[in-house]
């Protein structure tokens, strides 16, 4: 077995919802587990926060929520975008509650039901990505009330700057669907993880967490407003160590030449397990020994190499990618910046081929 895995702490998640519970009480809490929650895995981590309070999930596609009804979680599953037609037999079956926001994804949801189903309705107040437009709201509502079917239980949108505690918009934002929505008197939920830090009061119905169930911060601007324990952690083991001559060159493209005699050492992770290929040229670092050292040429697709120095390093020590080991640390956070992206993409893209063990 190869000796790389990620390790995932349920009990992380658990406290993150209990903190999370505290912050927006007495609102519900809703945990978003989409896109295999967010790489920790959607089943263990819905679970854990179901166990932990969470009153819903939320997923991204119907097979996400059937794969949770299979595990045997019958707690209420929003399903956050309008889905095909073909796949509305499941959704159905499986008891899960569909997002509406067109007049064809209402009539195909009503000849699809086989009874009444409670339908959430999305606005577009500001994402510009699907959505009803507030001005419209009256009359679509006027469209589902008069299906067979078909009942709203809750309106609701997405804010997409909420993470940045300067920028205005988000209040505007708010006011236009407040505006769109109070008219209907119906329950409303706007606030992910971000809205949840700097507007914990806002909501009622519910409030839909997601990146920070798993430890993370919804930007760093917001570090620290709630204090998180980040729930996974990356790791591998050395595979193999030698040491190289000042001058030689290491890699595909022979993009890093060592400047001095220095320790080499391969791991066996590389770009077709999630971790990006111009890691090491961007400044990437892994632990070994409790101590940073950093990743040189670029990431292959199955292995990536670092410089150790003079440093003792043997074949079995262990490599953290993410996470702690001694006094140092590694945040998806601080490996994100490395890369310039955000740590949603980088959890999100660790690959399959890499084992999930849950502590």
């Amino acid at each position: 077995m190869r000796p790389t895995w990620c390790e995932i702490s349920l009990g992380a998640v658990t406290r993150n919802v209990e903190t999370l519970r505290a912050l927006v009480d007495p609102t519900p809490l809703c945990a978003v587990v989409k896109a295999n929650g967010y790489g920790h895995g959607s089943v263990e981590v819905a679970k854990a926060a179901l166990s932990a309070g969470a009153s819903w999930l939320v997923v991204a596609i119907v097979e996400e929520g059937v794969e949770l009804r299979a595990a045997g979680i019958d707690a209420p599953i929003l399903v956050l975008t309008e889905q095909d037609s073909s796949s509305l037999e499941d959704l159905v079956n499986h008891q899960l509650t569909p997002t509406l926001y067109t007049a064809q994804g209402v009539a195909a949801l009503d000849t699809a039901a086989t009874g009444p189903i409670k339908v959430h309705v999305g606005l577009d107040t500001g994402m510009r990505r699907v959505g009803v437009e507030p001005d419209g709201l009256a009359a679509f509502l006027q469209i589902v009330e008069s299906s067979a079917n078909l009942e709203v239980e809750a309106l609701w949108t997405h804010l997409p700057v909420a993470d940045e505690p300067d920028n205005d918009f988000t209040d505007g934002q708010l006011a236009r669907f407040d505006t769109a929505t109070g008219p209907s008197g119906l329950p409303t939920h706007t606030a992910n993880s971000a809205g949840a830090f700097t507007r914990p009061e806002r909501d009622a119905f519910m409030v839909r967490c997601g990146i920070s169930l798993y430890g993370i911060d919804p930007d760093p601007a917001l570090e620290g407003m709630v204090e998180l324990e980040p729930a996974l952690t990356l790791r591998s083991q050395v595979t193999f160590a030698k040491r190289i001559d000042a001058g030689e060159a290491v890699g595909y493209g022979h993009r890093w030449t060592a400047s001095e005699p220095t320790g080499l050492v391969t791991v066996p992770i590389g770009y077709a397990d999630g971790v990006r290929r111009d890691l090491g040229l961007r400044g990437g670092q892994v632990l070994i020994g409790g101590m940073r050292h950093p990743i040189v040429g670029v990431v292959t697709m199955d292995q990536l190499m670092v410089d150790v120095g003079d440093h003792e390093v043997a074949v079995g020590d262990e490599v953290i990618l993410i996470g702690s080991q001694g006094d140092e640390q590694i945040t998806a956070e601080e490996m994100a910046a490395t890369v310039d992206t955000i740590p949603y993409e980088l959890i999100c893209a660790i690959s399959e081929r890499v084992p999930r063990r849950y502590v």
